[in-house]
Order: C-alpha cells, then sequence, then structure tokens
C-alpha cells in the first residue's frame, strides 16, 4: 500500500500544526547561505510515496540572511524554494503534489503587449519539474488550469467554510452580494445563489493614458444594480492588496444608505497596512472583513475586533484524503 507523505516548506508552518495529524512529515532543512543562494535537503529516506509539498508564497514573515542585513522572503523566493525541492526529489517519489493555496503570481495570468505571463511560466515549470498535481484555492482566475495538459489542477473554494461561521455570527437580513468589479462577479453569483438573493457589482472606470505602479489609476466606481438602502451587504473578491478599491465601493454604498457591510476574501495581504481599515471601521463604513488562514496575515493584524479569519485547514485535509 502507498504511503502519503507531506514536506511543508517554513513559509507554511502555521498551517502545517493543522495538518500534521494527518500526513507524516518528511524533515527537510533549507538551507540559505549569506550571499543569498540557498539549497534544499531532505533529511529522510524517500521510497516510492506520493509526496505532497505545502508552501504559502504570501508569507513575508520569514528571512535569510544577506551579506549584513536580512531579507524578508518574496513571493520569488518562496516559489524558488519550491523548485529547489522539487529537484531534490527528483526521481524518488511515486508522485508529486504541489499545495499552493496562494498560487503564484496569479494575477499576472493573461498577456498584453510586452507584459510578462508569471503565473503561465510558474506553472510550466512546475510542469517541466515532473509535478503530477496542482491543489491551489480560489485562483484569481480557473482559466489559468488550460494552460497545462500534464497536470491535474484542483481549485478549492473555501467559501463554504466562511459563509459557515459568518451566518452564524452575523445573522444578516435583506442581504445582496456586491462585485467590486468586472471580475469577482463569477465569485459574486456563486456567493449570492447560496444565500438566494441578487447581485450588484461595480465598474472600475479607469484613466487609460497613465499608468502607475503598474496600472491605471482608477478614475470612478460606477455602481450597477438594484437598490442598496436599507441592506446588509456582502462585498466578495479573492483577496485584498491594498484594500483602496473595497473600501471605496464600501463607502459609495454607505453614502446610498446601506445598512450593515462586510468583506468576504480569501486572501488578505493588506500590501499597504491596515491605517485605512482602522479607520473605515471606526467611521462604521464596514462591520467586519471575513477572510482565512490560507496565506500568511501578522498576528497584531489578526488581533483587530474587525478581522475574523476563518480556519480552513479542513480544505486541504480532504484534498489530500481524495
Amino acid at each position: 500500500m502507498r504511503k502519503n507523505r507531506l514536506i511543508v516548506l517554513k513559509s507554511a508552518n502555521k498551517l502545517k500544526e493543522k495538518l500534521k495529524k494527518k500526513l507524516p512529515i518528511i524533515p527537510i532543512e533549507e538551507i540559505r547561505f549569506s550571499n543569498g543562494e540557498g539549497k534544499i535537503k531532505i533529511k529522510e529516506e524517500i521510497k516510492k510515496e506520493d509526496v505532497y509539498i505545502l508552501t504559502d508564497v504570501g508569507n513575508y514573515e520569514e528571512t535569510y540572511p544577506y551579506y549584513n542585513t536580512k531579507n524578508h522572503y518574496s513571493p520569488d523566493d518562496h516559489f524558488t524554494d519550491l523548485k529547489r525541492t522539487l529537484t531534490a526529489l527528483s526521481g524518488y517519489p511515486n508522485s508529486k503534489t504541489v499545495i499552493m493555496p496562494l498560487l503564484y503570481q496569479s494575477r499576472q495570468h493573461k498577456k498584453n503587449k510586452y507584459e510578462s505571463t508569471d503565473c503561465v511560466l510558474a506553472l510550466k515549470e512546475l510542469e517541466m519539474f515532473g509535478v503530477n498535481k496542482i491543489i491551489t484555492c480560489d485562483v484569481h482566475d480557473p482559466s489559468i488550469a488550460n494552460t497545462i495538459i500534464n497536470i491535474q489542477f484542483e481549485n478549492l473554494n473555501p467559501t463554504d467554510e466562511i459563509l459557515k461561521v459568518f451566518l452564524k455570527r452575523e445573522k444578516p437580513q435583506n442581504v445582496l452580494v456586491i462585485s467590486p468589479d468586472l471580475g469577482a462577479k463569477e465569485r459574486a453569483k456563486n456567493l449570492a445563489g447560496k444565500l438566494h438573493t441578487d447581485v450588484g457589482l461595480f465598474y472600475k472606470r479607469r484613466d487609460l493614458t497613465k499608468i502607475v505602479n503598474g496600472k491605471n489609476p482608477i478614475i470612478e466606481h460606477t455602481y450597477l444594480g438594484q437598490e442598496v438602502k436599507g441592506k446588509d451587504i456582502i462585498i466578495i473578491d479573492d483577496m485584498i492588496a491594498s484594500g483602496t478599491s473595497m473600501l471605496e465601493v464600501a463607502k459609495i454604498l454607505k453614502e446610498k444608505g446601506a445598512k450593515r457591510i462586510y468583506f468576504i476574501t480569501t486572501f488578505s495581504l493588506f500590501t499597504e497596512g491596515i491605517k485605512k481599515f482602522q479607520e473605515y471601521h471606526n467611521k462604521k463604513i464596514f462591520t467586519k472583513l471575513y477572510t482565512t488562514n490560507l496565506s500568511y496575515i501578522p498576528k497584531e493584524i489578526k488581533k483587530e475586533k474587525w478581522i475574523e479569519e476563518i480556519d480552513c485547514s479542513k480544505l486541504i485535509e480532504t484534498a489530500i484524503q481524495e
């Protein structure tokens, strides 16, 4: 009988605590030299087994020595360590499954003129390294799976896990689900179907004559949908980066007479900190943010009264056991 075993890169140590009772852990050593180079060493014999490798490319808490300083890990660093792990395993396991809840470079999934397609390239690399399956969560665009033909691609949806806790805690009434942009409309439709309610959405009008931080700046958020006055609103998206758009949408809805406003998102990156979220919560523009533990959130942020982190490790457990 073949065994399933798990390698957990240190980026995913928080999830490791949830999963180690389900699968035996293969010990590894993650080595970094002072010039920034590194290597992965497997510290136990690998036979013809099914090996799962868990990584969190969004974990910026980890550091490594770099000359006389410390560098925080970037998604590029985490993905490189994943590839190192795969080369260390080369030729030994029966099968290799990568568990990457936050898919590396998932927002860079399609090509415009003279732009890199990093997510496509990453998936092709994993295919080249002999990966048999990728397990991810709420990927930005599920059609990215069409770029690979020799790898199983499983996209787990944590909405049910979040919704279960949300409905128990909040008991919303007269609910309307909102997509903050056109890209999130399918997620909004899915959630609205579960709640037997309707969907509204926002259109981002951008200034196409300028590029700021790699994007055309937003001029205006235009709302398309039914009346929001007196309703409890759920704004859903796959991730919050800076959160600027989500907060702006909430402000507009509040001005239109919305009652309570909730955010539901799988990944909360807070790339520009949480000051604005604290400000908007204090102004009662939004009530609470519901998110998951599928990617790193600092302890000090998780302590905020306006954030609720939902444990979704059961999703990964189930995917491994199937």
